[in-house]
């Protein structure tokens, strides 16, 4: 697939029909584990989980409340700088609440280990993750999503949310990223 950034192309990994299904499945999941749960606070990394938040929430059927938190560690770049910031922290108070949190990718690892510790020290009664994509080989942090919804290979990919550059948030697939 030709994109409006020249220099690589975008191969179909992951399609939209694909990624529908499971992340249904992982709602029926994660209402098995919260199911009694009075609210769950579902708390978005952002930028990228943007798309994947918004479809888990239709799918849970449970009370929910959304959350966003920001936190960086690639910037434009390809590969993870391993610093963790957080750019913008959560409006709500967690303390004694069921969370979940959502990821886009896990790579190295260090975003969700740092985004993990950083959320329990604020003493949420339950405190759960689920990833849309996993990427074990590239693991350098101690630290396995309580959900993952793809296991894919050390490939760079966009698509659903996830971007390269801020570009290819908008297709409905993930794609790998082929330079050209």
């Amino acid at each position: 697939m030709k994109n409006d950034r020249p220099g690589y192309e975008i191969d179909e990994m992951i399609s939209a029909k694909a990624i529908a299904a499971r992340v249904e499945s992982l709602a029926r999941e994660v209402e098995d584990v919260f199911s009694d749960t009075s609210k769950l606070v579902v708390v978005g990394l952002l930028r990228g989980s943007f798309v994947f938040i918004a479809d888990l929430v239709r799918e849970i059927r449970l009370p929910v409340e959304v959350d966003f938190l920001e936190a960086s560690s690639y910037g434009d770049s390809m590969e993870s700088s391993r610093e963790v910031r957080i750019l913008k922290d959560l409006r709500g108070k967690i303390e004694g609440r069921d969370v979940l949190l959502v990821e886009d990718i896990v790579d190295t690892g260090h975003t969700l280990d740092h985004v993990t510790r950083f959320l329990t020290q604020r003493q949420p009664a339950r405190l759960k993750t689920v990833a849309l994509l996993d990427k074990p080989s590239r693991r350098e942090a101690d630290f396995t999503a309580d959900y993952i919804g793809f296991e894919i290979p050390d490939e760079f990919v966009v698509g659903y949310g996830i971007d390269y550059a801020q570009r290819n948030r908008n297709l409905p697939f993930i794609g790998k990223v082929r330079m050209a």
